[in-house]
């Protein structure tokens, strides 16, 4: 790897970065003001999570796959990805839930703005070396 691809990654890296923060601030902004209002209506933190989150992701998968990570591989494999990544990110989050709030008693609009945090910096790490990632073939330009 010489310097100019070093930075052409650098650079690539920080474009996706900040089309994946943009893309997840506009619908967790939404998610989350949906998450406040059902759960006062309702108050069912974990049902109310759970409804939101795959409705955010399906949402993520078609933004992110067109415009973060500009990816055009086979969209078959790439959602099985997707959603093993999803449903991970989903555990995370009711683990955080489960336990912050459950067992240690914090306040559970808290403890999912936290959440929604974190969550969002796994999906991104995953997103970009295991969702979406380029086989070197691809990296190259030759067809796979």
């Amino acid at each position: 790897m010489n310097a100019d691809s070093g930075i052409l990654s650098i650079r690539k890296t920080f474009r996706q970065l900040f089309s994946y923060a943009l893309i997840g601030i506009l619908t967790n902004v939404l998610g989350y003001a949906f998450y406040l209002l059902l759960t006062y209506l309702w108050d069912a933190p974990k049902i109310t999570m759970t409804a939101l989150y795959f409705v955010g992701a399906s949402i993520g998968f078609f933004a992110n796959r067109r415009y973060t990570f500009r990816h055009d591989g086979h969209i078959g494999v790439t959602g099985v990805r997707y959603l093993l990544a999803q449903v991970a990110g989903y555990l995370l989050n009711l683990v955080l839930l489960l336990l912050f709030v459950d067992w240690l008693g914090f306040p559970h609009q808290i403890v999912q703005a936290i959440a929604i945090i974190v969550v969002a910096i796994f999906l991104f790490v995953m997103s970009r070396f295991f969702v979406f990632a380029q086989s070197a073939a691809e990296s190259e330009g030759v067809p796979s």
